[in-house]
């Protein structure tokens, strides 16, 4: 087994923990709708989470070619993954036994953290590739990095439901066109 191969495995395991998260979630949610009031934002941002999971599983191929491997080059991948999950915690709501759930009160308490591990997520993913290549990522991905982190640094201070909204929908889009246009095909 090769060291990429063995590191890999750890972050396939939070990845699949995080990807669980957001799957519970929906199970949560749709077990209990009778008693769960639902807000679209909360469900895009889930969406959005799901497909970091798999963007970022399916990038870390590409560190297979990586043959200097040190434990900060590993610290670099793993915090990001770490981070990735945090995000998947927190954007949907334990449901409580018996209880009345709003989405739209778990979203407007949990904004502040989740929109911070998103945007350590992205500024981490830019050290990483320093830390790992010694240079920043070629420009079409800083700039995707760039539009992203600043959309979550306003969207972690700026308390406008509008706002939001265009965001979870924006973010979404443009998501799905980071993948397409950048991790279409492995390499």
């Amino acid at each position: 087994m090769d060291a990429f191969s063995y590191l890999s495995v750890l972050l396939s395991v939070i990845l699949g923990l995080a990807i669980q998260q957001v799957l519970q979630g929906y199970r949560a949610l749709a077990l209990n709708r009778k008693r769960v009031t639902l807000y679209w934002p909360s469900l895009a941002w889930s969406g959005v989470i799901l497909m970091m999971a798999a963007q970022h599983w399916w990038a870390s191929f590409s560190l297979s070619g990586h043959a200097d491997w040190s434990f900060a080059a590993f610290a670099a991948i793993l915090i990001q993954t770490a981070l990735i999950y945090m995000m998947a915690a927190l954007v949907l709501p334990d449901v409580p036994a018996a209880e009345p759930l709003n989405l739209k009160t778990h979203y407007w308490r949990e904004v502040t953290p989740f929109f911070t591990a998103g945007s350590l997520a992205i500024s981490w993913s830019i050290a990483r590739e320093w830390i790992l290549d010694g240079d920043l990522p070629d420009p079409p991905n800083l700039a995707f990095h760039l539009l992203f982190l600043a959309m979550g640094i306003t969207a972690m201070t700026v308390r406008k439901e509008w706002l939001h909204k265009v965001f979870a929908g924006a973010m979404t889009l443009l998501f799905t066109s980071y993948i397409v246009l950048l991790f279409a095909r492995l390499g």
